[in-house]
C-alpha cells in the first residue's frame, strides 16, 4: 500500500511541476508579447529635451516623495526635466500627476512646491491629485483635465508605457526620459526590471478599458493656464 500511494505522489508531483513549467512559459511568452507591444507604440516618440516637438501641457508622473515633502531624486529629476521644458519654451502648462490617497502623504502638492520654487510660475502648474498608476494618469489627463496633446516626463525605463499608454487613451503624446538616475545602479535596475510585471497589466488595463480608480468631473485648469498665453 505504501508503495502504491509514494508512486501515486509522485506522479502527482510530476504533474504539478509540468504544470507549472508550462504556466510559467505561457507567462513569459505574454509578458513578452506585452513588452513588444509597448516598445513598438511607443517608437518614434520618444525625444530629448532638445529636440522634443513643442506641446502645450507637459506632465510628470508622480514617485515617491519623503516624509519632509521633499521629493525623491527620481522624482526631483523627473520635476527638473519639465522645469527646463518650460525655461526652453517647449510647454506652456505642468500637470502634475500623483498619489495623494492619504491625506499626510501629497505627491502632486509637493510636485508644484518644488515647480514654483525653482521658476514655474504658480498658474501655470495644474495638480492631479488622484494620478494613482500610470493608467490612471493618462486617463485622467485626457477624460478630466482635456488635454489632447502632451509631452510625459518620466525615466526612461518607464517611457515607453507611459508614452502608449496616453496614445491608446486618445492624447497625442510624446515622451522624454531622464537616464540620471542610473548612477544608482541597484534601484535603477530593480525599477527597470519591475517594467516586465507593469507591461503586463499596461496590456490588461487597455484590454479591460476600465475608468481610472477616481475619474471625477472634468476640470478646466489646464485650459485656464493655456489661456494665459
Amino acid at each position: 500500500m505504501n508503495a502504491i500511494l509514494g508512486g501515486m505522489w509522485r506522479a502527482y508531483l510530476r504533474r504539478v511541476v509540468r504544470l507549472g513549467f508550462a504556466a510559467a512559459i505561457v507567462v513569459g511568452v505574454l509578458t513578452a508579447e506585452s513588452s513588444m507591444w509597448l516598445r513598438t507604440a511607443a517608437d518614434g516618440h520618444i525625444f530629448t529635451v532638445a529636440d522634443v516637438p513643442a506641446a502645450p501641457v507637459v506632465m510628470v508622473l508622480g514617485a515617491q516623495v519623503y516624509d519632509d515633502g521633499t521629493p525623491s531624486p527620481f522624482l526631483e529629476a523627473r520635476l527638473e526635466l519639465a522645469r527646463q521644458l518650460y525655461a526652453a519654451g517647449k510647454v506652456k502648462a505642468i500637470l502634475v500627476s500623483g498619489d495623494h490617497m492619504d491625506w499626510g502623504y501629497d505627491e502632486p502638492g509637493n510636485m508644484w512646491l518644488w515647480l514654483n520654487a525653482h521658476g514655474v510660475p504658480a498658474g501655470r502648474i495644474i495638480e492631479d491629485h488622484a494620478g494613482f498608476d500610470t493608467y490612471d494618469s493618462c486617463a485622467r489627463a485626457k477624460r478630466v483635465f482635456g488635454v489632447d496633446k502632451m509631452i510625459i516626463v518620466t525615466q526612461a525605463f518607464h517611457l515607453e508605457r507611459a508614452v502608449t499608454l496616453c496614445r491608446h487613451l486618445g492624447v497625442d503624446a510624446t515622451g522624454v526620459g531622464d537616464t540620471t538616475m542610473a548612477r544608482f545602479r541597484a534601484p535603477w535596475l530593480q525599477a527597470s526590471a519591475r517594467e516586465y510585471g507593469a507591461a503586463d497589466k499596461a496590456a490588461w488595463d487597455v484590454l479591460s478599458g476600465r475608468d481610472p480608480v477616481f475619474l471625477g468631473r472634468p476640470e478646466t485648469s489646464v485650459r485656464e493656464a493655456l489661456d494665459q498665453g
